[in-house]
């Protein structure tokens, strides 16, 4: 089950703890109130001969604080948790209109400007760093040469002015380091359209489309 948020929805979610909480607390001490009513019915209906021994009568007063007390402490733990949930949520809606990279090999491509975005994650050093641009047939349309870069993250552009397609531009990168070729890891240049709460994790949702967790963002622009 998955909530979406914005500014009006994230203030309602918050205000939904407290009505869950005095049903739990209603229900501990009305179970507290029914054992001591047994309890003192015990103690009138006893046997004179075989009264009801101290030792006894503490270990079941006992047992129902013990009780009482772990669905008062779930009870804690619980509004805790809705309160976490609200504050996540709430925070991530500062991510909304945000640019971020995340693992794919979608070319991000601006029409007015005929540039065509993404970038790469490489895990060691390269000699040589080239991008091919395939369309949807898998034809390359055009290379960008990166020429020598280190490990880590490196945005690329690609110009686009001479592409007459219209379908969607996929990229592809070949690293390595002299004869080695090196690992590495396309990410798609987008933007966050919306977030939502699901199973209590966050996602956020992708402006092209798909969502992806926080955990998975390579980088906020």
């Amino acid at each position: 089950m998955s909530t979406t948020i914005n500014s009006t929805t994230a203030s309602t979610a918050a205000s939904g703890v407290g009505s869950t909480n005095s049903v739990n607390v209603n229900s501990a001490n009305d179970q507290q109130d029914r054992f001591l009513k047994l309890l003192v019915a015990q103690m009138n209906n006893q046997d004179p001969m075989n009264p009801l021994d101290n030792a006894q009568m503490t270990s079941q007063i006992a047992q129902i604080n013990t009780v009482t007390g772990i669905e008062k402490l779930n009870t804690t733990v619980e509004s805790l948790a809705g309160q976490f949930a609200s504050q996540q949520l709430m925070q991530g809606t500062a991510m909304v209109g945000r640019s971020v990279l995340v693992a794919g090999n979608q070319l991000a491509l601006n029409s007015e400007s005929k540039q065509g975005f993404g970038a790469v994650e490489l895990e060691g050093s390269a000699s040589s760093v080239k991008v091919q641009v395939l369309d949807a047939g898998n034809q390359e349309v055009g290379t960008v040469d990166l020429g020598a870069l280190p490990a880590g993250q490196h945005n690329f552009s690609w110009n686009a002015a001479a592409y007459e397609g219209s379908g969607p531009l996929r990229f592809k990168v070949l690293a390595a380091n002299g004869e080695t070729a090196v690992n590495s890891t396309a990410l798609n240049l987008d933007q966050v359209s919306a977030v939502s709460l699901s199973n209590g994790a966050l996602q956020l949702e992708l402006a092209r489309g798909g969502s992806t967790t926080q955990s998975a963002l390579k980088a906020i622009l």
